[in-house]
């Protein structure tokens, strides 16, 4: 209990009903994909909601119970090894939400939609499935939450051993599939993996929203031509090293700049007028954030007002 009072010491109560109540909007959110689009179609996308979709088949238990029940031993493994009551404060919330509304929904949603299903093609299904699953996952993953299952196998092993999580669920999802497609057919099991993927691309859209940034980074032996066009017409900071080339020996400068996604076309055109032979890296950045903001540099357009190179050099994105 000591730890569970720290655990709510450290982040605020305020803070912890409010991230639950979204927990529990993206768990019913998560719940509305399986039980309208998954459960219906059989889709196992991987998972304990697939596991629990293979066992419903064979003896008609709930899904949402079975969802529960087989996240209580990993529950308990996640509780030894991935942060005690605040690993369980953050998961099983969500667990317990998902397994009510999801049984909810399969019971519910056939007596009270005029058309149930909503349609009766599978790749749609699929799609839609995935989808909303994902963006309600997203949204409690956004929260500080999880919705357990092979998330929780995939922290561990990540933990332990350092394999990349997403090759960790890529082979427990994918096993789960596998065993889908013996049970149900293969043309289900590929719809599945679609409903997978879509899944994972919604969840991480909520998470992290859509990529706005782009990272530029240029070796140059022109720096100042290029710093001086680059913050006048881009009204972008720079922040610049001195670097040696590992085969010619010869020193050069190499500029870093964060810019908008627009001004990816321009940034290329200055390289191009200014040091042609300049080594142009252009990165996507998820998100770039300062004490400020992701802001334009202050002052007025080149043909306005003259922006201070010298004092704008060593300030980036």
């Amino acid at each position: 209990m000591l730890r569970l009072r720290s655990f709510i010491e450290l982040y605020g109560l305020p803070r912890i009903i409010n991230n639950q109540i979204w927990i529990a909007v993206g768990s019913v959110l998560a719940a509305v994909g399986y039980a309208l689009f998954q459960v219906p179609f059989n889709l196992v996308a991987g998972g304990i909601g697939g596991i629990g979709i293979i066992i419903n088949h064979f003896t008609g238990l709930p899904v949402g119970a079975l969802y529960f029940i087989l996240n209580i031993p990993l529950l308990i493994v996640g509780f030894r090894h991935l942060g005690g009551w605040q690993f369980l404060f953050s998961t099983l919330s969500s667990v317990i939400v998902f397994s009510v509304f999801a049984d909810f929904f399969v019971y519910i949603l056939p007596i009270t939609l005029d058309k149930f299903p909503i349609t009766n093609d599978l790749l749609l299904n699929a799609l839609y499935g995935g989808i909303i699953f994902g963006i309600g996952s997203g949204i409690i993953f956004r929260f500080g939450g999880t919705i357990g299952g092979t998330s929780i196998i995939g922290r561990i092993i990540n933990n332990k051993t350092g394999f990349p999580m997403s090759q960790s669920y890529f082979f427990a999802d994918g096993l789960i599939i596998l065993s889908a497609g013996v049970v149900f057919g293969w043309e289900l099991a590929m719809l599945a993996l679609i409903a997978l993927f879509f899944a994972g691309f919604a969840s991480d859209f909520v998470m992290e929203g859509a990529s706005q940034a782009r990272t530029v980074t240029i070796i140059t032996n022109k720096p100042n031509e290029l710093k001086h066009e680059m913050m006048h017409k881009l009204r972008r900071g720079i922040s610049q090293w001195n670097v040696t080339g590992g085969y010619s020996d010869k020193e050069f400068t190499m500029i870093f700049c964060t810019v908008s996604r627009s001004q990816v076309q321009e940034v290329k055109t200055i390289v191009a007028e200014v040091n042609p032979e300049a080594f142009l890296v252009i990165g996507v950045a998820q998100q770039a954030r300062n004490g400020h903001g992701f802001k334009l540099l202050k002052g007025k357009k080149k043909s306005e007002k003259k922006i201070n190179v010298e004092e704008t050099a060593e300030e980036s994105g």
